[in-house]
């Protein structure tokens, strides 16, 4: 069990934020194979007081999508504010705020990591949030902004006591983005500094992986994004090698392809055959990671426009495998 304020959860895997990633039917998808709690795409404050219509799809879910997260990126208040108004007519069940981003355009606004910069900025914006909101707050977080200065502890001890629920960290610094070692041992620190429940993430790309931030670090849970990417199977993964230290078989060359297929036709049904074709088509590597004799049909998909001819790639990639040499 996973409470995080008034959120009870039977899971402690998480489904990350994703910009351009963790639409609809990707969160279906997942939740497929053993994700409850799953979050919208990250969204701009200043997108969502002005009531964008691409953040308008963006926000779009379905009754039965429950439970369901929202995250906001800002760090002008007077947006933060607007956005926490139209926030609150939507039925999400938590709210993080992003204090991790390292893109550089959202750096340079000062918003996501840059926000590390200055912790009491940061605290003062999520006392608001957590004022208003008529759920959960949580908020994400880095090791720091770079190696001279990791200040997780100080920052997630502010956030702490603006009032969140809970705390997510990413175990890198903004200067070192999505490469380099995770830090296990500031998340370590970070866990036992708080009262509340800490939530890592950081390379949970395997079983293996996962539970060696359980065991080195203590945290309540484990958020998943990169590693549920072309596989959602990770979830049962997780839980199953977490309870008995067993290694579940891989999907077949057939069995992914099945999934592909419905992961293209819930794309389709949803955007339409144009746009969802296009928008499969960055899942698509991701799903054939390991296969082989496929360089040929992953160019063509590039160019490829229609559903039926999608399906026939997928197909054409399944019968070529003999063997998948996995490599998340």
């Amino acid at each position: 069990m996973l409470d995080i304020g008034t959120l009870k959860l039977k899971s402690n895997l998480i489904l990350a934020p994703m910009a351009g990633v963790t639409d609809f039917p990707f969160r279906v998808l997942n939740r497929r194979f053993g994700c409850e709690l799953a979050f919208v795409e990250m969204i701009n404050c200043r997108s969502v007081s002005y009531k964008n219509k691409h953040t308008q799809e963006m926000l779009f879910s379905h009754k039965d999508e429950r439970p369901l997260g929202v995250q906001l990126l800002g760090c002008e208040e007077k947006f933060v504010q607007r956005a926490m108004d139209v926030i609150n007519e939507y039925a999400f069940d938590i709210l993080d705020f992003n204090a991790a981003c390292p893109v550089k355009k959202v750096v340079r606004r000062g918003e996501g990591s840059g926000l590390l910069k200055d912790p009491g900025k940061l605290s003062g914006i999520l006392k608001m949030v957590a004022e208003k909101a008529k759920v959960p707050v949580t908020v994400k977080i880095r090791s720091g902004w770079d190696k001279d200065s990791v200040n997780a502890i100080e920052v997630a001890s502010c956030c702490q006591d603006a009032g969140v629920s809970g705390i997510f960290i990413h175990g890198r610094t903004r200067a070192q983005g999505y490469s380099g070692i995770v830090d296990y041992r500031i998340i370590k620190e970070v866990k036992k500094a708080l009262k509340i429940p800490l939530i890592a993430s950081g390379d949970i790309l395997s079983p293996q992986l996962a539970k060696k931030m359980f065991d080195e670090t203590g945290c309540d849970a484990v958020i998943i994004a990169r590693g549920a990417m072309g596989n959602p199977w990770i979830f049962k993964e997780i839980t199953e090698f977490t309870k008995s230290g067993k290694i579940m078989d891989r999907p077949t060359p057939q069995q992914i392809a099945q999934v592909m297929i419905e992961h293209l036709g819930m794309c389709v049904d949803f955007y339409g055959e144009r746009k969802g074709v296009a928008i499969f088509r960055k899942f698509f590597s991701r799903y054939i990671r390991g296969f082989r004799k496929v360089r040929r049909l992953r160019e063509l998909s590039s160019r490829i426009k229609t559903r039926p001819e999608m399906n026939e790639i997928i197909q054409k990639c399944a019968d070529l495998q003999q063997k998948i040499i996995w490599n998340p």
